[in-house]
């Protein structure tokens, strides 16, 4: 059952689970570790400021979309979680300023994704959690051939996914990624790439080179900076990592206990 700290900085959990934290005075900012990766290499998507198309897979508080609207004004953004719940509840007690663009949508994520126009988004945002962890028919060839349909030419898909050494889900999912897009990303704190705890990692996917320098400098400036990993380095990691069929898919991992602390 999802909880809110009343006040104008709220914490979302659910069952017990920190799952999102909204400033409603400043939507800016960004106060968990993986939501200002994923804030990042939204930054450095095009033009600063420019008006994206985005389609959210999770809701959450609705962090990412508020952040958005507020940075890139006029986008046009398109929320979608399975937990209808959840959408009441933060449409409720966490409105967002009118105009923001900002469309929800009661629906399972691939359902939906399968439904929307070919060539109908900027940017899909994948940071979808079945409790804590992520739904296996997310994670395959058949999910990510949608969002790649989805996408303008020149989109980016970006992914918050949880997994800790030896990286068998991480692997997996980047060799997945890779059956469809040329270019990829991956962004961890050091400590996780160094199977020291397990951890959240962004990974963003893209037919044109992304701007790694630039989100180089914004995760290493954090107050908790991250590694950003491409090239052959990422290829070094995949290694022999096999793209994952929809008849082998599994959800990520299971977090141990006491993992998604706030941070």
């Amino acid at each position: 059952m999802p909880d809110v700290d009343r006040a104008r900085a709220w914490l979302l959990t659910v069952d017990g689970a920190p799952q999102s934290y909204v400033d409603l005075d400043d939507p800016a900012h960004l106060e968990f570790e993986y939501a200002r990766r994923l804030g990042h290499a939204l930054d450095v998507l095009g033009a600063p400021g420019r008006a994206l198309d985005v389609v959210h897979l999770g809701a959450g508080a609705l962090t990412l979309p508020r952040y958005v609207a507020v940075t890139r004004p006029g986008s046009r953004q398109h929320v979608v979680d399975a937990d209808g719940e959840l959408l009441r509840l933060v449409a409720e007690h966490l409105p967002w300023p009118e105009g923001a663009g900002i469309v929800l949508h009661a629906a399972d994520a691939r359902d939906w994704l399968e439904r929307a126009p070919d060539g109908s988004a900027d940017v899909v945002v994948g940071d979808v959690f079945g409790g804590s962890r992520v739904p296996a028919h997310l994670t395959s060839v058949g999910y990510v051939r949608e969002v790649a349909r989805v996408l303008r030419e020149g989109g980016a898909y970006l992914a918050n996914l949880p997994d800790a050494a030896p990286f068998a889900f991480l692997r997996s999912q980047l060799a997945t990624l890779g059956t469809r897009f040329e270019e990829l990303v991956l962004i961890a704190e050091p400590g996780v790439l160094r199977g020291r705890r397990f951890g959240n990692a962004v990974l963003a996917a893209s037919h044109r080179p992304l701007d790694v320098a630039a989100l180089s400098r914004l995760t290493a400036a954090d107050a908790f900076p991250a590694r950003v990993a491409y090239g052959a380095a990422l290829k070094e990691f995949v290694r022999d990592a096999r793209p994952v069929r929809d008849e082998d898919a599994v959800p990520s991992p299971e977090p141990p206990d006491g993992a998604f602390g706030i941070g």
